[in-house]
């Protein structure tokens, strides 16, 4: 075994960040164990090498560490953490440890928290339906297995509810393929996190999930481990258990926020509004570790959640990720004013693999015709109001007059459901036809007559399906 050797060379702390003089034979990546004068351990990991120079950031902060008195020692291998598929129904920190007052689970399977590279030929495409109960989403954004959906948020907006609401009805049709929810959130307050314990403890979904917190108070740093970890178990579970895993990360901003003060303590360059030159690989070494393996049974798909800073959805974050995940799901600041929960924009939302995994044999037959004439319809309804706006409501002809009601019932029936209602895909598909039959035949044009004749409801059936 190699000698471990102790490092009292240090030059200076600065924020999370330990600079350390003369070592050798550190790699990038090493854990480093860190002893302060009172014999206390904590755990860092090397960020930079640089010669006979190495950058430490410490997982628990350096609050209370002094130069004089501190010792390092890199112990020669990366980060790992334990990964069991006991660790289902169980509450961990940022780093895995588990704070639910039960103890670790001891095993030998231990993963490096970074993952291993995957080999583009060796992916699935995703294909499988997931279904969240959420009409917005399953209607005109349907989650794909596999696929790697974000939401898009603003500030005082419900992507917290929505995200419970996700984790505890999202579910696969196949009953006979195992599905579970891995749930990470980083740099939360209390308060919220004990809300998404609770909502996962109360629908007896955290029984056959996990879930990572790292709290507000927490170092920050710790919220850059948050999402790997979390990720690493679910690896463990999709491609080592055959499981399909769902995770949901949240806040993804709190993360780039951490991102950008490690980069500012390091004194690298800034990049847009201060983020690092590498944000866009940082993200994508995250959301690239959902997908399907061929071979393998299990899946990972990711819905990140991140607040947009003054809804500003060409921030470098939502930009950023925008161009690595297969969509957005847009909460709109219009539509929570209104009341409408939950408030998912109709026009800005896209599901990229939505074509794939919807129709004869997924969903039903007329999915994607509905979802398009239901997108075709709100863009008019969305026309049609702005002229309103200019020369009054009066002025519309009749036919307009006809889509501002269907617009108004389509905010208020198809998008706005509750919090605890959870909607099939057999319900979502049959509300979309009541609403589509509040316009004439011949304005569906993206439907097949067939179709229409089969599920278009008349003027006299729509009246008696609103009340």
């Amino acid at each position: 075994m190699p000698v471990e050797i102790e490092y009292k060379t240090l030059s200076r702390i600065s924020g999370p960040l330990i600079f350390v003089e003369g070592v050798k034979g550190v790699g990038l990546g090493e854990i480093v164990e860190i002893r302060d004068g009172s014999s206390d351990v904590r755990t860092g990991q090397t960020l930079e090498v640089d010669e006979d120079r190495a950058v430490v950031q410490v997982f628990e902060g350096t609050g209370g560490l002094s130069i004089q008195n501190m010792k390092i020692s890199f112990i020669g291998k990366s980060l790992e953490i334990p990964v069991d598929r006991d660790m289902l129904g169980r509450v961990f920190n940022g780093l895995g440890t588990p704070v639910d007052d039960a103890p670790q689970v001891i095993t030998d399977n231990m993963k490096n928290v970074n993952g291993l590279p995957v080999n583009p030929w060796s992916r699935e495409y995703p294909r499988e339906f997931i279904q969240t109960g959420i009409s917005a989403i399953d209607g005109m954004n349907t989650l794909i297995r596999g696929q790697k959906l974000p939401i898009f948020s603003g500030s005082g907006m419900p992507h917290n509810l929505i995200a419970a609401q996700i984790a505890r009805q999202a579910t696969i049709l196949s009953a006979h393929e195992e599905f579970t929810v891995i749930f990470a959130a980083m740099g939360v307050k209390f308060d919220v996190a004990r809300f998404f314990i609770d909502s996962l403890e109360e629908s007896g979904v955290l029984t056959h999930s996990a879930i990572f917190l790292s709290l507000a108070d927490a170092p920050s740093i710790e919220r850059l481990i948050t999402p790997r970890v979390a990720l690493t178990l679910a690896e463990y579970l999709a491609f080592d258990q055959g499981m399909h895993v769902l995770v949901i990360l949240t806040d993804m901003t709190n993360y780039c926020e951490s991102l950008r003060e490690l980069s500012s303590s390091r004194g690298e360059i800034p990049s847009r509004k201060g983020y690092p030159g590498y944000l866009y690989s940082d993200l994508a070494s995250i959301y690239e570790r959902a997908g399907r393996l061929k071979g393998c049974n299990g899946s990972i798909t990711q819905v990140p959640i991140l607040t947009m800073p003054s809804d500003d959805i060409s921030h470098p974050v939502p930009d950023l990720t925008g161009y690595i995940t297969e969509g957005q799901i847009v909460l709109e600041r219009e539509l929570f004013n209104k009341g409408i929960y939950p408030p998912i924009a109709g026009l800005p939302s896209l599901s990229r693999l939505m074509k794939d995994g919807i129709g004869q044999g997924h969903t039903r037959s007329d999915h994607a015709q509905v979802a398009a004439q239901l997108f075709a319809a709100y863009a008019k309804v969305k026309r049609i109001r702005s002229l309103a706006a200019i020369v009054g409501e009066e002025e519309l002809s009749e036919l307009d007059k006809t889509y501002m009601r269907f617009g108004s019932a389509f905010e208020e029936d198809f998008l706005s459901q509750s919090y605890e209602e959870n909607r099939s895909i057999e319900q979502t598909l049959d509300i979309g036809w009541e609403m589509l039959s509040l316009l004439p035949r011949e304005e569906l044009y993206r439907i097949c007559k067939e179709d229409i004749q089969k599920y278009y409801i008349s003027a006299k059936e729509t009246q008696e399906c609103q009340r």
